[in-house]
């Protein structure tokens, strides 16, 4: 496989391919993969250009529905395929364009439209942290709370800081995701509309706006048999606030590999 990647459950069966969002990593969908793990075959990708996957100039849909592609072949050809936010995005575009590898279709907390929200502020707050008198990751949080003022973001972008890389270092391709905003908050135009015809459910956070009206609209021009569930009490990063109701939710829909 291109992309760095976790394993875990029985091999047997169809897999279920977990696609982490901007800034994230595999592992941060580790308790989601852990539950799913008690009965399926599970992986969780590093995107290119995040964690331990590799670095490249384009950052668009198309290349990371691509790089999906390759890893489901390196799987067998077909999986069960859940993504959250950019990941959600990714796999949308990997189901449309690529339907006979996806048995089912799980989007996270993300509709298929262009959003206004830059994340390039978060990028400069990365970028501007001066790492070399930062030995812990205390240190760095509170340098970064003067730029970030949400912890529980801090907390999130802080999992991909590697203190122990000489020299420190993110594990992330922060000139790359600036250059590349644009498409990441986008949605690639032209795509084909429901060729994929298997089931689809997205699950939105209650205290989220990603997937608004216009964003199930959006969603269903693409999906027509998309299924929309809300999770109360969440926000974006739903499988973080509720991760035992995600968890639930995403064994319910897939079901038996």
């Amino acid at each position: 496989m291109t992309l760095n990647h976790a394993i875990s459950g029985d091999d047997a069966g169809l897999p279920v391919l977990l696609v982490h969002g901007l800034f994230g990593q595999g592992r941060n969908l580790g308790a989601l993969a852990r539950r799913l793990a008690e009965g399926r075959h599970v992986v969780t990708v590093d995107m290119r250009n995040h964690g331990d996957s590799f670095h490249d100039p384009d950052h668009g849909y198309p290349a990371l529905a691509g790089d999906l592609a390759e890893v489901i072949a390196d799987l067998g050809g077909r999986v069960d395929l859940a993504g959250h936010s950019m990941g959600g995005k990714a796999a949308m575009v990997l189901a449309l364009t690529r339907p006979r590898m996806v048995r089912k279709l799980a989007v996270l907390d993300i509709a298929p439209v262009a959003y206004g929200h830059s994340q390039t502020a978060l990028i400069d707050a990365m970028e501007g942290l001066d790492l070399v008198p930062i030995d812990r990751r205390s240190a760095a949080d509170a340098a970064l709370a003067q730029r970030i003022a949400d912890p529980g973001v801090r907390a999130f972008l802080l999992q991909s800081l590697d203190l122990k890389a000489a020299p420190k270092a993110w594990r992330l391709n922060l000139p790359a995701l600036r250059d590349q905003m644009d498409n990441l908050v986008g949605w690639p135009a032209g795509l084909p509309r429901a060729s994929f015809d298997g089931p689809v459910l997205e699950v939105a956070g209650e205290r989220s706006d990603y997937v608004t009206a216009e964003g199930q609209a959006a969603l269903r021009g693409y999906f027509p048999q998309a299924r929309v569930v809300r999770v109360k009490g969440a926000g974006h990063w739903l499988h973080a606030d509720a991760p035992e109701t995600v968890a639930q939710i995403l064994t319910g829909f897939l079901g038996e590999g």
